[in-house]
């Protein structure tokens, strides 16, 4: 199991650090970027979401900060999670999504990332694109394993609405697709033994 050592640069709570960690360590260009993990008492739609600090957008793109919310507990129709109460491999799959996020935002200019940010509240089109790119992301850079527990989880749990599962599918990467990644991006046994 990879594990990050060093936290510089990142702020997160004690009670996910180790999921965190675990997350991080799949993005090391991420290693200098200002991340903070601040749980919030509720999001709309969502259980996390990444975001550049707005004030940041100021600064030249590799001094930017970047803020990571996770809901305090995860509603979902009629049933409550608290986020810590989730399994491991499942939490650690939702962080690497949201890193997928920042790894996006990273090579967007300023006014590229304002202009995405009002893509993503006013053009339901867009939401779907910049999900998938997400997930693409944290696949490509070995999460796939995480990120398919997590589809698990949505997808497969009983107390979840159906609602909410045909929103996932519409808007993430399928189960199938997400195996057709992990498969593109394996390394030849060969090329591991040289």
């Amino acid at each position: 199991m990879k594990y990050i050592e060093n936290l510089e640069h990142k702020d997160i709570p004690l009670s996910i650090e180790k999921e965190a960690r675990i997350a991080l360590s799949y993005y090391p260009q991420l290693a200098d970027t200002n991340i903070s993990l601040k749980f919030k008492n509720d999001i709309k739609k969502s259980t996390m979401q990444a975001q550049p600090v707005f004030k940041s957008l100021l600064r030249p793109r590799k001094k930017r900060d970047y803020v990571i919310f996770i809901s305090k507990k995860v509603k979902i129709e009629d049933e409550a999670f608290k986020i810590t109460d989730i399994p491991s491999d499942v939490l650690i799959g939702w962080i690497g999504h949201e890193l997928g996020h920042i790894m996006d935002y990273r090579d967007r200019s300023s006014l590229g990332l304002i202009w995405f940010g009002l893509k993503y509240l006013y053009f339901p089109k867009f939401i779907r694109e910049a999900e998938r790119a997400a997930d693409t992301f944290a696949v490509a850079h070995g999460m796939g394993e995480y990120i398919l527990k997590t589809k698990d989880f949505i997808l497969n749990h009983a107390h979840i609405s159906e609602i909410y599962k045909a929103r996932i599918k519409r808007l993430y990467l399928s189960p199938e697709e997400i195996m057709i990644l992990i498969n593109e991006n394996k390394i030849p046994e060969e090329e591991l033994e040289n």
